[in-house]
């Protein structure tokens, strides 16, 4: 059977749904670093309800002419969804996206940040 442009099998690759992310922590904030290549930044909307922290993606209208008989990367739509700390500063919550990666950093509170420890005096 011929491999041609238009006429192929999967060769293991399957259209990725969401995308992997990596969660990280300091003594000062907490990360979330979602994997997301080939988008723009306008694309992401990022909302915080409560202490939930859902990051989505809607490209369902694509706006090129193009019709592709394969797409092996980038996705359509997703949606993930975090549940933050009681520690977080939901006021002070910051993103970017650089190199195919989201990045959002959420503050802790500074309660959170300071060392409660301490040694006690006994009397």
């Amino acid at each position: 059977k011929e491999n041609s442009l238009y006429n192929h099998g999967s060769n293991g690759h399957s259209k990725k749904s969401i995308p992997a992310v990596n969660l990280a922590k300091d003594k000062d904030n907490f990360y979330i670093e979602v994997d997301a290549p080939g988008l723009k930044k306008e694309t992401f909307n990022i909302n915080l309800v409560k202490n939930k922290l859902t990051v989505s993606v809607d490209k369902t209208e694509d706006k090129t002419n193009k019709k592709f008989t394969r797409i092996e990367f980038g996705f359509d739509s997703f949606s993930r969804t975090f549940t933050l700390p009681a520690v977080a500063d939901f006021k002070n919550i910051e993103a970017s996206y650089l190199d195919g990666i989201l990045n959002i950093c959420i503050a802790k509170k500074e309660e959170a940040k300071e060392n409660l420890e301490r040694k006690i005096e006994i009397k």
